[in-house]
């Protein structure tokens, strides 16, 4: 049990409904509170200040928020929520405002598109720069037209799906991705991609080709990176397998670009976990790994965007 809570960033929206559900089961799967936030719209915020400002008592005293309301609605539908459920209404800017009280949390959850966002965006300008700045690890419903599932934001079944870097990625992304299968009943799948050479044949006006595995075998063994990447693997999951030897671990070593491979698993994953940053950016950096970036732009379920958690990593 954990004493954080899971936040679900709400606006009234299909999408942040879609995220206030998968929130409810996930603060249900970790025994802990939710707490659900909405960043009350400009025109409410100037309300609230031009009544501050005034200090006309003829006025209301509070803007009203019509998404609380909602809220209470969609909650009151569900036999079953997690203790300790509370709605805050927030001010400032959408990705300030969530920075700030994300802090501490054990994730924010958020839909992949907001209320004002355009039809046609697959990923809505609030999620990515909540995803890029939240001190905590941040997951993103997808909206109706990329669920690949029609349980969508409700379904639990299904692998947690890992991308790793051996050599690079955090401890924090590997302790999420354990912890998230371990509450979840299910496998952790670790993916590692490694780059492979065009074939010989290739001429300038002809597309890139990938050889597959086999074309690289060395004497029959299998394909030598592919050895050392597993081999490198199971080195850092040795301890995440001793921390939870009840959760099963599948590992997968493949040739190509490790965001398309994670959008291809995540097709039939619960969920997909990456790190935030390029290994080379600070654990500050405001702009987030090419990697987490492709994936959160094209990934057909949700995904977990784990910042490094800790100040001495």
């Amino acid at each position: 049990m954990s004493h954080a809570p899971v936040i679900a960033a709400v606006d009234g929206s299909e999408h942040s409904l879609k995220a206030l559900q998968w929130a409810r089961g996930a603060a249900l799967r970790h025994g802990t509170g939710l707490l659900v936030a909405h960043v009350l719209p400009d025109h409410a915020q100037l309300y609230a200040g031009r009544r501050a400002a005034l200090a006309d008592a003829s006025e209301p005293e509070a803007y009203p928020d019509p998404v609380h309301h909602w809220v209470r609605s969609v909650l009151g539908t569900h036999p079953l929520l997690p203790e300790g459920v509370r709605y805050e209404s927030l001010e400032g800017s959408v990705p300030e405002a969530l920075r700030v009280i994300g802090s501490g949390a054990l994730m924010l959850v958020m839909g992949s598109r907001g209320r004002g966002g355009f039809a046609s965006l697959l990923l809505g300008s609030s999620s990515r720069a909540v995803a890029s700045t939240a001190p905590c690890p941040v997951v993103v419903v997808p909206h109706a037209d990329r669920d690949a599932g029609e349980g969508g934001a409700e379904q639990s079944a299904g692998r947690v799906v890992l991308g790793l870097h051996a050599a690079e990625t955090p401890d924090d992304v590997l302790s999420f991705a354990f912890a998230e299968a371990a509450v979840r009943g299910t496998t952790v799948q670790v993916v590692s991609a490694y780059a492979v050479p065009p074939a010989p044949a290739l001429v300038i006006d002809r597309p890139f080709e990938v050889i597959p595995p086999e074309g690289l075998a060395d004497e029959g063994d299998g394909v030598p990176a592919e050895r050392e990447m597993l081999r490198s693997q199971t080195q850092r999951l040795e301890p995440l397998r001793a921390r939870y030897p009840d959760v099963p671990v599948e590992q997968a070593a493949v040739p190509g670009d490790p965001a398309g491979r994670l959008v291809d698993a995540s097709r039939s994953a619960a969920l997909v976990v990456v790190g935030r940053h390029h290994p080379r950016r600070t654990a500050m950096s405001l702009q987030i790994g090419s990697v987490a970036h492709a994936v959160l732009h094209h990934a057909h379920g949700p995904v977990a965007i784990v910042p490094t958690l800790r100040d001495d990593v």
